[in-house]
């Protein structure tokens, strides 16, 4: 799989290797401020003139770049007299600074999707902010700071470091992942485990929970994007046992109104105050005791929007398993089977971390609202 390819992806096993990557990736991406007017989107499928001919892209565009975005998006765009291909990624901003929508336009041919965009694009001479990155163009965003700001990754991830050490000495590199939408990274946070959980694992462990309470370790996740899928945030994680589990954003900074990484830096001061914040939430659900648990789960999972393959089995577990007091805790620990099946049956990383962060909303809902006799089918 190589780099320029719209489903590449790389995972890190060190804090060094992230840093390199995204470093190396900052210096090699270009941002390109123009008018929306002047962009030129071109068909760039298999039928297309353009399919067997590198020669008409910018310099470096390879024949594999090419062939791949033939295979995807099927597009290719001019950006101040350079032609490059579009990544997926780039599709939804692209549509924003023409300013259309629907689900009808996937459906139109590539010549036809390219000649509606150039019509609405040229109506608007607003300001753009093109991302190029390995061979194409992999966001449009809007040129307005107050709509976009650039918070470069590397920086992110250095300033995020740089507080931990600070802040939450002894801490531990996890692991990390990118692919062009999104990148994320997790720590534990192991010397500050009685601090920051040493109440909530007290109280499980008297609740005969022990090998669980002795396992985990309190842990943060971050996330960030530059293609517009994501504002730069951490969240609160337990880690240690059979998957990480998300129990609740802590901290974000929004790529807009100007915002600069020292935003994100000023943020990070709140981190051990809101991780605490989800802990509390977390071990709330502890006294509340639910008459019909199986149903509450299923519930729960259809108003998250779990996959349903993985949570209709998480379900069947936990209807084999549950006791006659369950509470909104034991509902919450039985979902986690849904990222570990999922995990199992190879879903991409991407999704997997967004279906985690869904699932921390569970923590903030109304568990009696879903706590009813009649039962309910996923």
């Amino acid at each position: 799989m190589q780099r320029c390819e719209d489903n590449y992806f790389v995972t890190f096993s060190s804090y060094l290797t992230l840093l390199d990557f995204h470093e190396e990736q900052a210096k090699s991406s270009k941002w390109i401020r123009c008018p929306v007017n002047s962009l030129g989107v071109k068909s760039l499928d298999e039928n297309s003139p353009l399919y067997g001919s590198t020669g008409a892209f910018a310099q470096g565009t390879t024949t594999n770049a090419v062939e791949d975005t033939a295979k995807n998006l099927g597009l290719a765009i001019q950006v101040e007299g350079d032609l490059y291909p579009v990544r997926i990624t780039a599709y939804k901003s692209l549509l924003d600074r023409a300013k259309i929508g629907g689900t009808a336009l996937p459906k139109l041919s590539r010549p036809i999707l390219a000649s509606t965009l150039n019509a609405c694009l040229g109506l608007y001479n607003s300001e753009a902010l093109v991302l190029v990155r390995n061979e194409k163009v992999s966001a449009v965003h809007s040129g307005d700071e107050v709509d976009y700001s650039i918070l470069p990754m590397d920086e992110l991830i250095k300033t995020l470091k740089n507080k931990l050490d600070e802040r939450f000495p002894g801490n531990e590199f996890d692991k990390g992942y990118a692919d062009h939408a999104m990148s994320s990274a997790s720590w534990k946070m192991p010397n500050q485990k009685n601090d920051l959980i040493g109440a909530y694992t007290k109280m499980i462990a008297s609740l005969g929970q022990t090998k669980f309470a002795d396992k985990i370790v309190p842990g943060i996740r971050f996330m960030t994007s530059d293609t517009g899928i994501s504002s730069a945030k951490v969240s609160a994680l337990l880690l240690g046992g059979q998957h990480p589990i998300h129990i609740g954003g802590c901290v974000a900074v929004d790529h807009r109104h100007g915002k600069k990484v020292e935003d994100f830096e000023k943020a990070l001061d709140q981190l051990f105050a809101q991780f605490g914040k989800s802990i509390a939430q977390l071990q709330k659900l502890l006294s509340i005791q639910l008459d019909y648990p199986v149903n509450a789960m299923t519930r729960v999972c259809k108003k998250l929007s779990m996959p349903k393959k993985a949570a209709a089995e998480a379900i069947a577990m936990f209807k084999m398993t549950c006791g006659p007091n369950a509470t909104a805790h034991d509902v919450f620990m039985a979902m986690q089977e849904i990222p570990y099946n999922l995990k199992i049956d190879n879903t991409p990383e991407s999704k997997m971390l967004t279906i985690e962060e869904n699932m921390a909303r569970a923590l903030t809902l109304n568990w009696k609202e879903f706590d009813l006799a009649t039962e309910v089918s996923y």
